[in-house]
């Protein structure tokens, strides 16, 4: 079987990426074994060796690194030139992978994937809801929506959104309880929280400037939508993304609360995407169909 350039070391990548070639000639539609000759004419070529093999697993050796960069570069630069060339008259089409966190995927995708769809009938989403971070390259994931700060990384990042956190609760706990007048008065309330003393630490505008206070309830959980939920039914207070409570805001279910004194602390939603693919029709369209989106939701 004859390979172009280009396949070759994007088969050769894949398997770098995987760590061993059952995993890799999977992802590739390939038998182990004729991957594994791939790489072999490919070193012979070359006349390096680029992977040591060994029983339990596979290793890149320095010409090896050195080929998978350079192979890196060159396979982006070829989607980016085939997209630039196609993006203009191409209709989105195929199949997207999409990475989202919980909160974003309840709050904004569940009522907007259908409109999506309907516009863009030559798309399918496949759609991984998980709070993990990931690895975009080894899960073969297209985008991923994450919330947040970013670190270090290769990947092309797009910012779709500023969001910033609301204090609230519901018409029903304010009924029993009553509502906060000053921060102060947090501390005779039943606070929901996230894990860990920096999520039960809510900032407030002081006369000295922005001062924590440390809160505390009842329930604390990892899980954002399950707060939300429990702050609708009327357990506590939580301090929520401005995005998840707004639908239950617009429907009375939840009020703001320390408008004046509290700091909204905004952050940042970022679509990711690996070098030289944001510019295929299908992953362009759904960035800018999130944005659009969160535009409107705001």
């Amino acid at each position: 079987m004859n390979y172009s350039a280009s396949a070759e070391m994007n088969a050769f990548v894949r398997v770098a990426e995987r760590g061993s070639f059952a995993a890799a000639a999977n992802d590739l539609g390939l038998t182990p074994s004729a991957l594994s000759k791939l790489v072999t004419r490919i070193e012979d070529r070359l006349g390096v060796r680029l992977l040591t093999r060994t029983t339990r697993k596979l290793a890149l050796t320095a010409e090896g690194e050195l080929f998978v960069a350079r192979s890196r570069e060159i396979l982006a630069s070829i989607e980016a030139a085939e997209a630039e060339v196609t993006a203009a008259s191409e209709r989105p089409r195929g199949h997207l992978r999409v990475s989202v966190g919980t909160a974003v995927a309840k709050q904004i995708l569940a009522q907007a994937l259908p409109v999506f769809l309907d516009r863009y009938p030559d798309v399918t989403v496949e759609l991984h809801v998980s709070d993990r971070q990931i690895d975009l390259v080894a899960e073969q994931v297209d985008i991923a929506l994450r919330s947040g700060p970013l670190g270090d990384s290769t990947l092309v990042a797009r910012k779709v959104a500023e969001a910033t956190r609301v204090i609230c609760a519901s018409p029903l706990y304010l009924e029993k309880h009553g509502a906060p007048g000053v921060p102060a008065d947090l501390l005779r309330h039943n606070c929901l929280t996230l894990p860990g003393p920096a999520w039960a630490q809510w900032p407030f505008h002081t006369h000295e400037g922005i001062n924590r206070l440390a809160v505390a309830g009842n329930l604390t959980s990892d899980n954002a939508d399950l707060l939300l939920d429990m702050a609708v039914a009327g357990l506590g207070i939580a301090r929520l993304a401005d995005f998840m409570v707004a639908r239950a805001m617009r429907q009375g279910a939840l009020v703001p609360l320390l408008t004046d004194s509290h700091v909204p602390e905004s952050f940042p939603i970022h679509a990711l995407t690996v070098a030289g693919r944001h510019r295929a029709p299908r992953i362009r369209a759904f960035i800018d169909f999130f944005a659009e989106l969160f535009d409107r939701t705001a």
